[in-house]
């Protein structure tokens, strides 16, 4: 070997035959996408502060207070809590009217949401068919509807079939006829009642839609021969059903809690509480009876059902593959 030659070094070697110093390694700085994926929860937190104070913790307090023995006398403190466990649930539902009132707001809830989606699903179409003068009358007529408060227009409801001087009957000529006296006329009055502050709602989701659907898919199924009937039933209903996901699943939540209505215009569930709903029922309990541990559980009840309700609906619609 020449003088000026390379001499060989073993890896791990320095030149002078020791060990060499280990490559120091670069801490390479989180990828975009790792510190985007935080992004989004950092500007929701405050939202998810809010809703776990105004929402989680009341509905804990809920369910804590149905486990417990929580009348008038532990909340005067004249008698001390005690733990129930399951308890107020078990005289719950040995209770008959409790079952009477269940199944009363299940078919109650159930019609309105029908008759709801089926009056805004059609006021929503003829909102397309119509000129613009008439479509913004129909539309601001439908939005002062859906702007009144609840007792306000139950309020009018009631003396618009007054059996003494509402103008409905005087119209029908059924003299002194009273709609509150009935189950089934009472029924059916609040019912109306719901329809007419609900429907509005339906309607403007769903006009907004049908507005966004692309023009050439409904003329090209036009051209095809196809009536109006099968245009809604094949083209239009299945481009809309994310938004008739939303708008059923919020009409069920709120005709299945309905508690204004009945109160005001049934004076408070009707006659031998013929008129009751659910939420009627746990007001009733909680504070007409001041048993707040029953009406706690009926309303832990409610919210099991509405979760339940929801989560078998959404899952059934995943089912036809549909995304939401």
């Amino acid at each position: 070997m020449t003088a000026n030659s390379t001499a060989y070094k073993a890896p791990g070697t320095s030149g002078a035959g020791g060990p060499s110093p280990r490559p120091l390694r670069r801490r390479h700085p989180a990828s975009p996408a790792r510190r985007s994926g935080w992004t989004p929860w950092l500007y929701l937190l405050p939202a998810l502060v809010l809703l776990g104070g105004l929402l989680v913790y009341p509905i804990y307090q809920l369910g804590l207070i149905s486990f417990l023995e929580y009348t008038q006398a532990q909340v005067s403190g004249g008698e001390p809590t005690t733990f129930q466990g399951f308890g107020n649930y078990a005289t719950l539902f040995h209770d008959s009217q409790f079952w009477q009132v269940l199944l009363a707001t299940v078919v109650f809830a159930a019609v309105c949401v029908l008759a709801t989606l089926l009056v805004g699903c059609a006021l929503a179409v003829l909102l397309t068919r119509v000129r613009a003068v008439p479509r913004l009358a129909l539309m601001m007529a439908a939005l002062g509807a859906w702007a009144t408060p609840a007792i306000t227009g139950s309020t009018v409801w009631v003396f618009l079939f007054d059996a003494d001087f509402g103008p409905v009957n005087r119209v029908l000529g059924l003299g002194d006829h009273s709609w509150t006296y009935g189950r089934y006329s009472a029924f059916a009055l609040v019912l109306l009642e719901v329809l007419w502050c609900s429907f509005p709602f339906v309607m403007v989701a769903v006009y907004a839609g049908i507005r966004a659907i692309p023009t050439e898919v409904l003329e090209a199924a036009a051209l095809d021969g196809a009536s109006q009937w099968r245009i809604w039933r094949s083209v239009t209903a299945p481009m809309l059903r994310p938004i008739l996901v939303v708008v059923t699943i919020q009409s069920i939540i709120w005709d299945f809690k309905v508690f204004t209505q009945i109160y005001v215009m049934t004076n408070g569930g009707g006659i031998a509480g013929q008129n009751l709903v659910l939420n009627v029922y746990a007001y009733q309990k909680a504070f007409a009876s001041s048993q707040y541990s029953l009406g706690s559980a009926i309303g832990v009840v409610m919210l099991v059902i509405l979760l339940a309700v929801t989560l078998v609906y959404l899952r059934l619609v995943r089912r036809q593959g549909e995304e939401l």
